[in-house]
């Protein structure tokens, strides 16, 4: 049999019965790095070390689609095989012994390193990588596998005028004349999941731990007035859960860096938050959308995934329950005991919804959905703590991440440590709250209405409305007049559907200086007698964004014919970064008869350079729906859809690729389409 046809069968078998962690334990990964952004290239020379904990002749290194080249181990070049997915070394290993490999490699990665902005002159410049999953293979040569913790430090060479951003410390500069070659060093083990590195335009305040530790905050330059209402609370936050968990932060530094065009919210990796810039706002913002529960989510990440790590997607709960459990408490010490239960008795709903499509499953089954994993896990660790209580609880959890730091974990592991702290046999806790299907909807309400006075009161006053007598106008009155916090009043104009002739309730609200009542109003109040639209119009002055998108909707939709008077008043508002109610002005002043007169073409033009990849996909996805609304689809418009459907983000890729495969159903468009895809880029 040819040699390397054997080579081949024998790594496929090696492959499929053997977990390589038990065979070797990579220690450190040191890489020196260039990144090409215009040909979103990433060239390496990269060194390992290794110990061999049983003999065996072979070992891998995952790398997705890379070249490699001066392959040495222990100083002496050595024969390799490279399949497109793994690196394979050939060689004699020695029980116990110690080895250093070196090489140079070059990647073009097509997942887990995004290149932003770098095809055109405008645009915000980035790069920065995402790896959850087994990715960070795709750029860095490393062990997909969670189970194998690895010191990595990188340095990484990049044109002057970037910061580069990278996991740990930052130990040294060195400038050249149009680079700098950034040194990152880290001094305990990861998973390689947790590899990361984010290069823009920044700049960068640095605050201090009650510890000592740095909380390094970036941002845009042109974003320094939205510093504070981005990261408030950060400080306070972190000193929490370092008491609150009690074992000291485990990394040099902590560092949050936004992005563009981020996959999700945020991601943990070690000390490195890389964050959505939708999430970069103003102080109006913040009553809407804020970045304070992302921010302590991930941070709490940095104990439950990176101190301590899952060994399978089996414990998956163990990082996602943990961390939006600990957010909450992070959030209940922010804006006190109630805003925690009301978040509880909001993810208990989605899980009661989530259970009534027959959809649940385990909080133990690896292919179980966000919700479960998030949500469930966060109200398992509420009740497992009303359950042995507090001291057990806090006991349990810093044994459980003292005796497995830098490991990784199951659930006994953590089970095991509060049934020690609590003396409590646990097993009928594990069966009905972590291996069955179904949420336990009921014991949740239960424990909500005997901990919070505002929830049990809702559910008190929803059954007297419920069966009252009254009619629904004195039964909402009621309600009202009983309710002591403006959060249950809010919860009523929510849940119950509010008109115009539901008056006395109506002028309640508005006299409400509570801008969250004022918000349920607006969103719920569609239609607007005369009798209101005063008072309706005041909602435009509001600190909300959302109030105001609402009630200019509204208002321009209950009296047309004074619609000008409402956009004039909000010319200059454009709302959340994705520019809400910039856009939705624009489309109300082009359904408007007078719009014609106002230069209605350059306001068209304005929604549609929207769409330009210039532009965050949020911002893209909106304007096109408001151009699908108005059937605008001019070449521009297609040529930026087409652009839409190659996008890095799955979701506005699916629903780009949706309307393109609408339009091309009509013969107007097909040809255009076709014609422009088939143009060179």
């Amino acid at each position: 049999m040819n040699r390397f046809l054997f080579f081949l069968l024998y790594l496929f078998a090696f492959n499929s019965v053997a977990q390589q962690t038990g065979y070797v334990d990579f220690k450190t990964v040191k890489a020196l790095l260039s990144l090409v952004p215009e040909k979103q290239t990433v060239k390496g020379f990269v060194t390992y070390e290794f110990k061999i904990l049983k003999p065996v002749d072979s070992i891998f290194i995952d790398a997705i689609n890379m070249e490699f080249q001066n392959i040495y181990l222990n100083e002496t070049e050595i024969s390799y095989l490279n399949d497109g997915k793994k690196l394979w070394l050939k060689y004699d290993f020695k029980n116990d012994a110690i080895y250093n490999l070196k090489f140079n490699y070059i990647a073009v990665p097509k997942k887990a390193m995004y290149f932003i902005d770098w095809d055109f002159e405008e645009g915000n410049k980035q790069i920065w990588t995402q790896g959850q999953g087994k990715y960070t293979s795709n750029w860095l040569p490393s062990i997909d596998d969670m189970n194998d913790k690895i010191e990595f430090d990188l340095s990484i060479e990049f044109d002057k005028n970037y910061e580069v951003i990278a996991n740990g410390k930052l130990i040294d500069k060195q400038t050249s004349n149009t680079t700098i070659t950034w040194h990152y060093d880290m001094q305990q083990p990861m998973a390689s999941y947790l590899v990361a590195l984010a290069i823009g335009k920044y700049d960068k305040k640095t605050e201090f731990s009650k510890s000592g530790i740095p909380l390094e905050m970036y941002f845009y330059p042109e974003d320094a007035s939205k510093f504070e209402p981005t990261y408030r609370y950060t400080e306070q936050l972190f000193n929490f859960l370092e008491e609150e968990i009690g074992v000291p932060y485990p990394w040099q530094n902590y560092k949050q860096v936004p992005v563009k065009d981020f996959l999700y919210a945020g991601m943990e990796n070690t000390s490195t938050t890389i964050f959505s810039d939708s999430f970069v706002i103003d102080s109006i913002a913040f009553v809407d959308k804020n970045y304070v529960n992302v921010n302590a989510h991930e941070l709490a990440h940095q104990w439950f995934g990176d101190l301590v790590t899952e060994t399978s997607g089996s414990h998956h709960w163990l990082q996602e329950g943990f961390a939006t459990y600990y957010a909450l408490l992070a959030e209940k010490d922010v804006f006190g005991d109630d805003y925690y239960y009301w978040q509880l008795f909001d993810y208990a709903q989605e899980l009661l919804e989530q259970d009534k499509t027959e959809q649940s499953t385990s909080l133990l089954d690896p292919k179980s959905s966000s919700t479960t994993f998030y949500k469930k896990g966060a109200w398992v660790l509420h009740m497992l703590r009303e359950q042995v209580g507090d001291k057990a609880f806090k006991t349990a959890v810093k044994n459980y991440l003292l005796k497995h730091q830098f490991k990784n974990v199951e659930t006994d592991d953590f089970i095991s440590e509060v049934e020690k702290a609590s003396g409590q046999d646990l097993g009928e806790f594990v069966k009905i709250w972590l291996e069955s299907k179904s949420f336990l909807y009921e014991n949740c309400i239960n424990s909500l209405t005997k901990s919070s006075k505002e929830i049990s009161q809702m559910f008190e006053l929803d059954e007297e409305l419920k069966f009252s007598s009254f009619s629904i106008e004195d039964g909402l009155n009621r309600y009202w007049d009983k309710a002591k916090s403006s959060r249950v009043r809010a919860y009523l104009l929510l849940k119950n559907e509010i008109n115009s002739s539901h008056s006395s309730i109506i002028k309640k609200a508005f006299a409400s200086k509570d801008i969250k009542i004022r918000q349920a109003l607006a969103q719920n109040l569609q239609q607007i007698s005369s009798d209101f639209k005063e008072s309706y119009e005041l909602l435009l002055n509001d600190p909300s964004y959302t109030t105001i998108e609402s009630a200019l909707y509204n208002l321009c939709v209950n009296f047309p014919g004074i619609r000008l008077k409402y956009l004039s008043k909000t010319k200059d508002i454009q709302g959340f970064n994705n520019k809400n109610i910039r856009m939705l002005w624009i489309a109300l002043l082009l359904n408007t008869q007078e719009g014609e007169d106002l230069n209605a073409q350059e306001f068209l033009n304005e929604l549609i350079s929207y769409t330009s990849p210039k532009y965050d996909s949020e911002t893209r996805q909106t304007a096109f729906s408001y151009l699908a609304a108005m059937h605008v689809f001019t070449e521009t418009v297609i040529v930026n859809l087409i652009n839409a459907t190659k996008h890095h983000n799955w979701q506005f890729k699916a629903s780009s690729k949706e309307l393109l495969d609408f339009l091309k159903q009509d013969e107007k468009y097909k040809n255009l389409i076709t014609k422009l895809e088939e143009k060179p880029n």
